[in-house]
């Protein structure tokens, strides 16, 4: 049974593509605005229509026959400055108003089309444009809140007011009724700034924590197998620690489907190998090959783990890198952990397909109190 919003109320996202789509009795544009925390745009490419329908994350969907304009928010794509996404209408008639036309929203999981929620804002009357819905950043997750007020300066003045150029100078608003201010009276904290994207054009990329970077070069997928190798060093010279690197696939509801460890090394046919403990000699002490190419379409994030069984923590270590390295063994990405913390469990770094088709690789640097990978599938779900 769907559950209907009521105006105020929030819900947590249960899954990682939404489609926004608003229907009235009147022909509408819908307009989609990603916000950073301080509730602006930060260009114009962020006000994403029907002029514009593209965006980092977000894609406007036009009108076609019993289908209606849409915004469609893929939390995974969405850059890590972005901390809002506001989804708003106005009537397509720049004389009209919302009166008498009873909006609604229905929010849909993209992939499925399953309807997640509705809402129905409160009875609109000379507004001519609605601040409809918001999808948000809370923490590592992403929640829905319904909006339902109105916007007297049009989306011209939401566009203003947000700091992207409308396409059509906005009306001065009347004396009398001075615009609203759009943002929601309970804002989600604000996030930190995470690290601009790398690009593997330049040669090798030396992450910082939270920092990602787009496996593309020239403009082309990286082709063949890429190897992502983990290395560390006992804290106290001669002394053994054992740990144990695995690679937990997941899906785009975040669910686990399968997961590469030192118990069963090839997964999906081959697209993820373990290779165990590496030779004496070698600087890596263990890895994991990969062909992204090969993924099952259902696969949307791959997240690289590292535990010790034996409940040994990782202030025992020092030295603790990954790295990936192309099928020429050439060092492309590497990340030195900046730090080590008293758990058994760490949640080094994620690879998620976008969208587009593009994978990125994010440096976490998690730690988790877990001694296999079995206990690492619901922290490691989290931060996709």
């Amino acid at each position: 049974m769907t559950t209907a919003l009521t105006q105020g109320a929030t819900a947590p996202l249960t899954a990682v593509r939404v489609t926004v789509e608003v229907t009235a009795r009147q022909r509408l544009d819908v307009v989609g605005v990603l916000l950073t925390a301080a509730g602006k745009v930060r260009s114009d490419a962020d006000l994403i229509r029907h002029q514009a329908p593209r965006g980092p994350g977000v894609l406007h969907r036009p009108a076609t026959g019993s289908v209606p304009q849409a915004i469609t928010v893929d939390t995974w794509a969405l850059p890590p400055d972005v901390t809002r996404v506001l989804v708003a209408a106005g009537p397509a008639d720049p004389a009209a108003t919302f009166a008498g036309t009873g909006p609604t929203a229905t929010v849909r999981d993209a992939a499925t089309g399953r309807v997640l929620t509705t809402f129905t804002p409160p009875r609109a009357q000379r507004e001519s444009a609605l601040l409809v819905v918001e999808v948000y950043r809370r923490g590592v997750e992403w929640q829905l809140r319904a909006i339902g007020r109105g916007y007297p300066g049009g989306l011209t003045g939401l566009a203003a007011e947000s700091g992207a150029a409308p396409d059509e100078p906005a009306p001065a608003p009347a004396a009398a009724a001075a615009p609203t201010a759009f943002t929601p009276t309970a804002v989600p904290p604000p996030m930190p700034t995470a690290p601009p994207r790398g690009s593997l054009d330049k040669g090798r990329v030396k992450l910082v924590k939270d920092g990602s970077v787009t496996l593309v070069k020239q403009g082309r997928a990286l082709p063949g197998r890429l190897r992502l190798a983990v290395g560390w060093s006992p804290a106290q010279p001669g002394r053994s620690v054992d740990l144990d690197v695995s690679c937990l696939a997941f899906d785009a509801q975040r669910e686990r489907l399968d997961t590469a460890w030192f118990m069963k090394r090839t997964v999906f046919d081959g697209a993820i190998q373990h290779a165990g403990e590496l030779a004496a000699d070698d600087a890596d002490r263990t890895a994991l090959d990969l062909d992204l190419s090969a993924l099952p379409a259902e696969v949307c994030g791959l997240v690289l783990v590292l535990n010790s069984f034996s409940g040994q923590r990782f202030t025992e270590v020092r030295d603790t890198y990954c790295r990936l390295l192309d099928a020429d063994e050439e060092e492309l990405v590497r990340y030195d952990l900046p730090h080590t913390d008293p758990h058994p469990g760490l949640i080094l770094a994620k690879l998620v397909r976008h969208y587009s088709g593009e994978w990125v690789m994010t440096a976490l640097a998690t730690y988790v109190d877990a001694k296999t990978a079995r206990g690492m599938v619901q922290p490691a779900s989290r931060l996709l």
